[in-house]
């Protein structure tokens, strides 16, 4: 899999792609999107990533300072109290700057809390040291199952050794920061398994100032993957069984915005709308094979079964939520 370095110099702006750059939904948290690549290969995974990943053929990495300009000027635009929250469609901890990028931005007026997902498979003692000097908040880190051989299985490549990782949970619950147990609830899959990772949240310390467990709802997406045989639950059923955990294990397990001091925020300006037609200029490969990126008006449009690789291409916009920006030839 090939490597794009988008930077200044590239003038490929860092709004309007879903791969990299800042993400904005609305509210006044900011997904953060330094770099793409995973080192894991889960089954389930929703975008494909991964060394073995059959669709996927550039991962994104974004010059620091240019991110860094990207996110104080989008932080301003929302005003105190910003979450920075680190969350590649891959794993992050393999973007080379993570820890600047981290204490850059704790360094942005607006930015309250720094964030950041994690598979854990790359925090050693040193990297959650240094991080913690950096200022991270909070490390929402994915762990699926209790069991080795099942949890091997759900990362998708050999060498995963569940032990480290949860050495790494310890590690970070005994730091400043705080630990929050994040698995996908894969039915028919791991069920055994969330209530030992409910008890393992619990028991390790997590969630000293934000919950300390938030469990996710596996579902398919067109270009992810999926166990075979696995239905995605409808949310009807995914709640009914988190009530059956709750009474179980007289725990609260719902989460809300409001437990992460989530609140809605005035979004950045579309400037596409659904439908419209326009030019956009292709300057680099998209995250597909058959896609590529067209910039028009300072945004990322992904371009799907692009024609050229390189030049002008008239598309239509098929898609622009939270300002992330698709379109087809036309």
């Amino acid at each position: 899999m090939s490597l794009f370095r988008v930077t200044r110099r590239s003038d490929i702006p860092l709004v309007g792609c879903l791969y990299f750059g800042v993400v904005d939904r609305g509210t006044n948290l900011l997904q953060i999107r330094p770099s793409c690549g995973c080192n894991l290969n889960c089954p389930f995974c929703s975008v494909d990533a991964g060394p073995m990943s059959r669709t996927r053929s550039m991962d994104y990495e974004v010059e620091l300072d240019y991110l860094l300009e990207a996110v104080q000027e989008i932080a301003h635009y929302k005003g105190p109290g910003v979450e920075c929250h680190i969350d590649s469609p891959g794993e992050p901890m393999l973007y080379p700057r993570i820890e600047e990028l981290v204490r850059k931005m704790k360094l942005i007026e607006e930015v309250s809390v720094v964030s950041m997902q994690s598979n854990g498979t790359l925090l050693g003692e040193d990297r959650i040291r240094a991080l913690e000097e950096a200022g991270l908040d909070r490390i929402n880190l994915s762990i699926h199952a209790m069991t080795p051989e099942l949890a091997q299985e759900l990362a998708g490549v050999s060498w995963y050794d569940l032990e480290r990782v949860l050495d790494a949970a310890k590690e970070i619950a005994r730091s400043r920061i705080d630990l929050l147990i994040a698995p996908v609830y894969i039915p028919g899959v791991n069920d055994a398994e969330i209530p030992m990772l409910v008890e393992f949240a619990g028991n390790v310390g997590a969630g000293k100032l934000w919950p300390g467990l938030g469990i996710q709802k596996f579902e398919h997406y067109r270009l992810g993957r999926s166990p075979k045989g696995i239905r995605a639950q409808n949310w009807w059923h995914f709640y009914r069984n988190i009530g059956a955990w709750e009474k179980q294990l007289s725990t609260g397990l719902r989460l809300s915005p409001k437990d992460f001091g989530i609140v809605k925020r005035p979004a950045i300006p579309t400037v596409f709308e659904k439908k419209e037609k326009a030019w956009v200029d292709i300057r680099a490969p998209g995250w597909v094979r058959g896609e590529a990126l067209g910039i028009a008006r300072n945004r990322v449009v992904s371009v799907l079964d692009c024609p050229v690789e390189r030049g002008g291409v008239r598309v239509q916009i098929v898609s622009n939520k939270h300002n992330i920006y698709v379109g087809v030839p036309c």
